[in-house]
């Protein structure tokens, strides 16, 4: 017994997205994946590397980048997988930003470097979606690359962004016609499964599932799943607090234009919640936009 009422895990918690996608072996899952999104423009994967997902500006003082997963095909291109589970400020600034790691770790010592690249793709599953983007209900895919705008055709194709609002894909079991609808139907329903529906018995899902069943877990991976659980909904359960509350929309505003006046205690309680769930410091200054000093306040108020 293991004492949760679902059978497979969450592939949005931290544990859950690690376990299915970043352990060796099941890598095969990963490159299975990675071709359904990129199979037409890139070619098939044949073989991965996991690399370090911690990644070091250029002197001691500078920001980290910190991936949920980075690894590099036998061509030597990089892949970076992100998992969003909520609404952030200036996500599509944060996927910019990771993306310029892998390409400056490519940069040669030495006059003669002639600056060839091999191909960066930054790929995002998020569960949430982009303000700008409600109105298109029907769209839960964008692939961005840089291209002319008078033109409209690709500029530079070595550089790659995939962001996938899972809260659009709607279709159900039956719907399902390709193995990239399998894909998505996976990560958005693996959780809520008690069985694998005929329609995925296939090798690659059999693998996945046989791996996101939590009573095949060890005591320790149990508790380590139960902790990124935890985390995962008490994230939620502040965040729907909070909308519930009117708080969200002025955090957003209040957010984007400068904090305006009578947003601030709003914000604070969110933090307040966020310092409740677990959440660090680093983690609450970047959602909430609240400086350090102040986070270290409420942290205290709270003992």
């Amino acid at each position: 017994m293991t004492g949760f009422k679902e059978r497979y895990i969450n592939p949005f918690t931290d544990y859950g997205f690690k376990k299915l996608f970043g352990e060796e072996v099941n890598k095969a899952i990963l490159i299975d994946f990675l071709n359904e999104l990129l199979r037409e423009e890139q070619g098939e994967i044949v073989d991965l590397t996991y690399l370090k997902n911690e990644n070091l500006g250029s002197g001691e003082l500078d920001r980290k980048a910190i991936f949920d997963l980075y690894c590099e095909n036998e061509k030597g291109e990089k892949f970076i997988v992100e998992l969003q589970k909520t609404k952030q400020n200036f996500f599509k600034d944060r996927t910019v930003y990771y993306s310029s790691f892998p390409i400056r770790e490519q940069a040669e010592r030495g006059a003669d470097w002639n600056y060839e690249l091999k191909a960066v793709y930054m790929i995002a599953i998020l569960d949430f979606v982009f303000d700008e983007d409600k109105m298109q209900k029907e769209k839960y895919r964008y692939d961005i690359k840089l291209s002319d705008i008078d033109t409209k055709r690709v500029f530079y194709d070595k550089l790659t962004f995939i962001y996938l609002e899972m809260p659009k894909f709607n279709k159900t079991i039956d719907e399902l016609e390709t193995h990239y609808d399998k894909w998505l139907y996976v990560l958005r329903n693996l959780n809520k499964l008690e069985r694998v529906p005929d329609k995925l018995r296939e090798k690659i899902f059999d693998q996945l599932f046989e791996s996101a069943e939590i009573a095949r877990f060890t005591p320790d991976q149990l508790r380590s799943y139960e902790d990124s659980l935890k985390y995962y909904r008490d994230l939620k359960n502040s965040l729907d607090t909070a909308r519930e509350e009117g708080v969200q929309e002025g955090m957003v505003k209040g957010l984007q234009q400068g904090m305006e006046k009578g947003m601030v205690k709003g914000i604070e309680a969110v933090a307040c919640n966020l310092i409740k769930s677990g959440m660090s410091n680093r983690e609450i200054e970047t959602f909430t936009g609240l400086p350090a000093s102040k986070i270290d306040a409420l942290r205290a108020a709270q003992k």
